[in-house]
C-alpha cells in the first residue's frame, strides 16, 4: 500500500492532519478504504477508538490527540531518517511540506521555489498559508515561513532576506481631492484602509523618527485584512494604506500609487524559516535551506534580487 511497516500510523496522522478519510487518501495516494481499514485495524489492536466518525465529520478521540502527540512527532524523524538513509545513494527526494503566511510565500514563490524545483524536480513542494500561526509539528509541515518576530521560541530560525520596510500609500487619484500628509497625525483627517491582524484586533499604524515612536488608530470606513485587497482599495482611490514596500513596489515605481510620510516610516525583522530540532532533517528541507542561505547561486530567470523577501 504504502511504506511498508508505517501504514497505519501514516493514515492516522494524515487523517488527523486534514479531517477526513478522503483527503487523507489523496495525500497517501491510496484508496478511502484502504486508510479506512487501515486504521480500524490498528484501533481493534490498541482497543481504542483514535476517531470521533460521523456522516460529517471525523475527529480526534481524548485518546487519538494522545496518541498524536506522542507519535506524530517520532513519526517524522522516522520518515526523516529513512529519506535521509536513501538520499545518501543520490539527490534530496520526496516531498517538502511548507506552512506559510500568504504575504511570505508570496515573496518567496518565484526568487526561491521555482529555481529550488528546477534543481530538485525530484522534490515535490507543498506550501501551505494560514493567516494564523499553526502548530507546524502537530500539523505534519516540515517547516514554517513567518516574519522573524512571530517564530516561535522553541524552533530552530533561519533567517533570510533583509528587514521589511512599510510605507504609507495611496493613488494619484486619491490626492487629487486630499492634501499630501506631512506628519503622522495628518491622517486623523484622511480616509484609510484599515487593517485587522488574524486574532480579530486592529492593527495600530506605527512610525519612528529621530528616536520618537508613534502609534496611531487611523480612521477609516474600509477594514480589510489581506494585504492584496488593501492595495486593490487603494489603487481605485479608496484611501492610504500601510503595506510592507516589498508588496506595492512596480506600484510605487510606476507611478499607480505614491509613497507619503516616507521620513517616518519603519522597518521590521524580515522572515525566516523555523523548524524543530531533530536529529534527522529531511534532506529536502536540508536542501532548501541552502538555497535560503545562497539564493544569488539560483540559476534561472527567477534570480533573488537582493531586497527583502
Amino acid at each position: 500500500m504504502y511504506r511498508s511497516g508505517l501504514v497505519e500510523l501514516d493514515a492516522v496522522v494524515a487523517v488527523a492532519r486534514l479531517g477526513g478519510f478522503r483527503a487523507a487518501a489523496v495525500e497517501l495516494g491510496v484508496s478511502a478504504t484502504s486508510v479506512s481499514n487501515a486504521i480500524a485495524g490498528l484501533e481493534s489492536r490498541l482497543g481504542v477508538r483514535l476517531f470521533n466518525r460521523t456522516t460529517r465529520s471525523v475527529s480526534l478521540s481524548e485518546a487519538g490527540e494522545r496518541f498524536i502527540a506522542t507519535v506524530g512527532p517520532a513519526l517524522s524523524d522516522i520518515h526523516s531518517a529513512m529519506e535521509a538513509t536513501t538520499s545518501q545513494q543520490g539527490r534530496p527526494a520526496g516531498r517538502l511540506r511548507l506552512n506559510s503566511s500568504v504575504g511570505a510565500a508570496r515573496q518567496m514563490l518565484v526568487p526561491i521555489v521555482l529555481p529550488f524545483q528546477k534543481r530538485y524536480p525530484e522534490v515535490r513542494v507543498d506550501i501551505v498559508t494560514d493567516a494564523h500561526l499553526v502548530d507546524i509539528v502537530a500539523k505534519g509541515f516540515d517547516a514554517g515561513i513567518r516574519t522573524r518576530e512571530m517564530v516561535p521560541s522553541d524552533m530552530i530560525s533561519v533567517p533570510f532576506g533583509e528587514d521589511l520596510r512599510f510605507v504609507v500609500i495611496g493613488s494619484p487619484a486619491y490626492f487629487k481631492n486630499n492634501p499630501e500628509p506631512r506628519k503622522p497625525g495628518d491622517l486623523m483627517a484622511h480616509q484609510c484602509i484599515r487593517a485587522r491582524w488574524p486574532s480579530g484586533s486592529m492593527y495600530r499604524w506605527q512610525f519612528q523618527k529621530q528616536g520618537r515612536e508613534l502609534e496611531i488608530d487611523v480612521p477609516g470606513t474600509l477594514t480589510l485584512d489581506e494585504p492584496s485587497l488593501m492595495r486593490d482599495a487603494a489603487l481605485a482611490g479608496a484611501g492610504l494604506a500601510y503595506m510592507w514596500e516589498d508588496q506595492v513596489r512596480e506600484d510605487i515605481e510606476s507611478g499607480r500609487l505614491l509613497s507619503v510620510l516616507n521620513s517616518w516610516m519603519p522597518s521590521s525583522p524580515g522572515f525566516a524559516l523555523y523548524h524543530p530540532d531533530r536529529r534527522n532533517m529531511p534532506p529536502a528541507l536540508r536542501a532548501f535551506i541552502d538555497m535560503l542561505k545562497n539564493p544569488a547561486s539560483t540559476d534561472t530567470k527567477g534570480r533573488h534580487r537582493s531586497r527583502a523577501r
